[in-house]
């Protein structure tokens, strides 16, 4: 009787089969283990305090602010940019983080340089620069989500209002059901005014911390709505069509925009990307001339007008609503 299939290759293809198995397993669980680590965030922290008035206050501390609501940070501009972030204010590890790439950087530039002066710089721009880059990511994805959250935030809010819940219940329904970021916001909200703010204090708050033109507007509609009176529902209705519209525009935009991006980006790494490969393909082509003055300036002049093109593609293609 002929042999159908060489065992070999039925035994690899019983431990490709159990590997990928085991692979589709461990990633499911990481996913939800993802998911329930960050709609839980702010529920972990409540777990591990004694009281609402401790709750309160850590959720301020970690996001840089004093047991009023203030500022810890004297400079308004790093105080913004940290609160914007949503990453958990800890001075002394953010110190000892910064001194440690700073010295990295040093030790990186003065390798190639021998320069000390030139250390000093690489260790500014490595201590300094690369921690407030990583702070401006992290503040433009979190603001990104918080605008794509909040119109689905605004509806759970309705819904609430209309089966008949107050509105402390409804935006404390929205800390308990939405993912992060902006369901750690809105659970600050609801904390606070279980703890004594009214709903136009906690909702400004909550447009203070995150500085997005969405999350104004409906700071805005709550604050008219207190002092005019109106239906409530109506204006949030409202506030949610008129923020996914607006998320609809600036996804038109994007795509409208993205091929003077690309052309941006090619047209920046095109000069770099030649300098590599001639600096591989044949060294003497700026080796034998880098040293010469005018060259030197050649080169400075055509990054100065480098960095003056993208400028002004920047702001052919930055368009905002």
């Amino acid at each position: 009787m002929p042999q159908l299939a060489d065992p070999r290759l039925i035994f690899l293809i019983l431990i490709f089969a159990a590997v990928f198995t085991a692979g589709q397993a461990l990633w499911g669980l990481a996913r939800v283990a993802g998911t329930k680590r960050k709609v839980n965030k702010r529920l972990a922290v409540a777990e591990r305090t004694g009281s609402l008035s401790d709750l309160v206050l850590e959720l301020r501390k970690q996001r840089g602010l004093d047991e009023n609501g203030g500022s810890r940070i004297k400079a308004r501009w790093f105080s913004d940019l940290v609160t914007r972030s949503g990453v958990p204010y800890q001075p002394r590890r953010w110190m000892i983080v910064t001194v440690s790439i700073g010295l990295a950087g040093y030790l990186a530039v003065f390798i190639l340089t021998r320069n000390p002066l030139f250390g000093l710089g690489g260790a500014g721009v490595a201590g300094i620069g690369l921690p407030l880059f990583w702070l401006n990511l992290k503040a433009g994805a979190r603001g990104k989500a918080i605008g794509l959250q909040l119109p689905n935030a605004l509806e759970i809010i309705v819904r609430s209002l209309e089966a008949g819940h107050p509105v402390p219940t409804a935006v404390a329904l929205v800390g308990r059901e939405m993912p992060d970021p902006l369901g750690s916001e809105f659970g600050m909200a609801g904390d606070e005014i279980a703890y004594g703010a009214t709903l136009e204090q906690a909702v400004g708050r909550i447009a203070d911390r995150c500085r997005h033109p969405d999350v104004d507007l409906f700071a805005a509609t709550i604050r008219l709505q207190e002092r005019a009176g109106g239906n409530l529902t109506g204006l949030l209705k409202m506030n949610a069509k008129a923020v996914r519209e607006r998320t609809k525009m600036r996804m038109k935009i994007k795509a409208a925009s993205s091929e003077g991006c690309a052309s941006a980006m090619i047209l920046t790494a095109a000069p770099f990307g030649v300098l590599g490969i001639l600096t591989f393909a044949s060294p003497a082509f700026y080796g034998d001339v880098i040293h010469e003055k005018p060259v030197q300036y050649a080169l400075m002049g055509l990054g100065t007008w480098m960095f003056i093109g993208n400028m002004v593609m920047r702001r052919m293609i930055d368009m905002r609503i």
